[in-house]
């Protein structure tokens, strides 16, 4: 839909259905996604700089 298909205002039942909705649903969308974090990618969280260099050795190396 194009701004010029777009109603100029929303009706009053319009606006109070958005309301309601937003009111029970809250915000769908997380602020970050699993895949933002190492866990998302299957890393584990490191306590040593030996693992961090363990987990970064290429299989060539192994």
């Amino acid at each position: 839909m194009t701004s010029s298909e777009r109603p100029a205002r929303l009706g009053k039942d319009e606006v109070e259905r958005r309301r309601r909705a937003a009111e029970l649903l809250g915000d769908l969308f997380p602020d970050t996604t699993s895949d933002e974090t190492a866990e998302g990618w299957g890393e584990k969280e490191s306590s040593s700089r030996d693992d961090d260099y363990l987990r970064d050795v290429p299989p060539h190396h192994g």
